[in-house]
């Protein structure tokens, strides 16, 4: 697959008006509020016949495409997940934001985002 294609993990669909950042602080700012913790999840899943290409790639071994792809996707509804709820509590920001994620069943993931909502001055 032409890398220039595939979805980029480190940058999210979310281009809102909410600051997103993985440190705990933010240099410069003064938070005024802490609105709580906000959060985001998805699950999702490959399609049975990727899935099974998958397990031969899985046997070849190197990265399995599919599932990095699908892995991408879900950090990405994730996150924008996890910022529209900040953006809804009136947030500027999310800092301390971090995912987990976790197998729902066999070829299918959860992934969360989560942080703490922010209201800078």
């Amino acid at each position: 697959m032409d890398e220039s294609n595939r979805v980029n993990p480190v940058r999210n669909d979310y281009d809102g008006p909410v600051k997103l950042y993985t440190i705990e602080c933010i240099p410069g700012a003064a938070p005024v509020e802490a609105l709580g913790v906000v959060s985001g999840s998805t699950v999702q899943a490959v399609h049975f016949g990727k899935d099974f290409i998958a397990s031969l790639q899985h046997m070849a071994g190197g990265e399995i495409t599919d599932y990095a792809d699908m892995m991408a996707r879900a950090r990405a509804v994730a996150t924008r997940r996890m910022a529209e709820q900040a953006e809804a509590l009136g947030a500027d920001a999310v800092v301390g934001i971090r995912y987990t994620t976790s197998e729902v069943m066999e070829g299918a993931s959860e992934v969360l985002a989560y942080g703490t909502a922010l209201r800078l001055r």
